[in-house]
């Protein structure tokens, strides 16, 4: 299971730029890591696992701006195609993840 956070937050005000600098970092420091600039990725074992990120995401949202969690399974993933440039590159493997609670 993936979980997959798309955001589109304010940066006019110094106010704005440090909650979406704030929110970046929350989101990373929970385990996503950078697809595109506003689009974050993180594996999940379960679904159970993927409920438990999500309320996370869902602590760290910023008062404005849009933020969006979409879930997919690990094989709609794999029928991502990526490109950097006009070259293509497979994706990376599935993370093999042991969960400690």
């Amino acid at each position: 299971m993936w979980l997959f956070v798309f955001f589109d937050l304010p940066t006019t005000s110094k106010a704005e730029r440090k909650a979406y600098a704030r929110f970046r970092k929350d989101i990373q420091g929970i385990g996503f890591r950078m697809l595109q600039f506003s689009v974050y990725i993180r594996h999940c074992a379960s679904s159970e696992t993927a409920d438990v990120f999500e309320r996370k995401v869902q602590r760290c949202i910023p008062k404005a701006g849009m933020v969006s969690i979409l879930r997919i399974t690990d094989r709609q993933y794999a029928a991502i195609i990526n490109f950097w440039g006009r070259s293509r590159e497979p994706l990376p493997d599935t993370p093999q993840q042991l969960e400690l609670f």
